[in-house]
């Protein structure tokens, strides 16, 4: 969805593997839970180079991403690595057309952590996750409802609200008038009536459930189990590049739930939780092509230095 998430065709789909190069000299393992098939539940595992490691992450791609593309757009992974966190990349039971939210999603999160933890004994060491777009909207969701609490999450301008998401892709549809539809639009829209049974007219309460964050849910019951969790968010609201380049405003963006997110959270006492606002970083490689939804307006440096005050 080109508001939400990377959009790829199915043609691209079904080209897609677990399959990566290694991006750097670090070692890197590709781990699959059913080895008769490499385009889902699987793992890459970036290992820092020196003992004893300081922590471990899931670092979740965006829709349609696999670790190669992370590769590309973002050297996060293997700053993590190089700075002692172990660094796992997932992809899940629905492969890289996951959801994240979802509870197929969410139970495959589960498993590739148990996976991780058993086969690495990391119980008691720092565990922290991340991810971009639908990743990190992953990220939160699993915060909120996992077994294994995470020390520190954060979420690159992802979406959270999916009732927002769902009206804003039908408004979208609505003012095209006798231009064609945005097909991606049209996606969600089917994906979200999948998961989830219907519209938030018919189905809000299951909206609530699904969704990391509802601004409509006035008893917040998802956030507040976050009232304790460090917490980032980064968002780049280039609302003039948006309306230019996609016909799009503020109520089409993923940093309007994202400020209301964190403002809640302030106000339920949460003084680590913080919403990371940039100005023109947002490119995507390889031809840095500008776009704000991007891997590229986090100072990665910097978030890492962030994630290692949390123990």
């Amino acid at each position: 969805m080109t508001r939400y998430f990377i959009f790829l065709t199915m043609l691209v789909f079904l080209l897609i593997s677990c399959n990566t190069q290694n991006p750097s000299d670090l070692k890197i393992e590709k781990v699959y839970l059913d080895k008769t098939d490499t385009t889902k539940n699987c793992y890459t595992l970036l290992y820092p180079p020196n003992l004893p490691w300081k922590g471990f992450i899931f670092l979740i791609p965006g829709f349609g991403e696999t670790p190669e593309r992370v590769f590309q757009q973002t050297d996060l992974a293997q700053k993590l690595a190089s700075n002692g966190i172990l660094t796992v990349i997932p992809t899940f039971d629905d492969g890289v057309l996951s959801f994240g939210v979802d509870s197929v999603s969410q139970r495959s999160f589960e498993r590739i952590l148990q996976d991780v933890m058993s086969k690495h004994k990391l119980n008691g060491l720092r565990f922290y996750v991340g991810g971009y777009s639908i990743g990190g909207s992953c990220s939160l969701k699993y915060a909120e409802n996992g077994k294994v609490k995470p020390t520190a999450i954060f979420a690159i301008d992802s979406p959270l609200d999916f009732e927002r998401v769902y009206n804003s892709a039908k408004r979208d549809i609505r003012l095209a008038k006798d231009s064609a539809p945005n097909e991606e639009n049209i996606y969600i829209i089917e994906r979200l009536e999948k998961e989830i049974g219907g519209s938030p007219e018919n189905y809000l309460s299951e909206y609530y459930k699904f969704s990391p964050y509802s601004f409509s849910d006035t008893t917040q019951s998802a956030i507040k189990k976050l009232t304790k969790t460090p917490i980032r968010i980064y968002t780049e609201p280039d609302i003039n590049w948006w309306m230019k380049e996609r016909n799009a405003d503020y109520t089409s963006m993923n940093s309007t739930e994202s400020s209301a997110l964190i403002n809640e959270l302030n106000r339920h006492g949460n003084t680590h939780a913080a919403l990371i606002i940039t100005q023109n970083k947002g490119y995507r490689k390889p031809d840095n092509t500008r776009h704000p939804h991007s891997w590229s307006i986090v100072d990665n440096d910097e978030l890492i230095q962030w994630l290692l005050k949390y123990k």
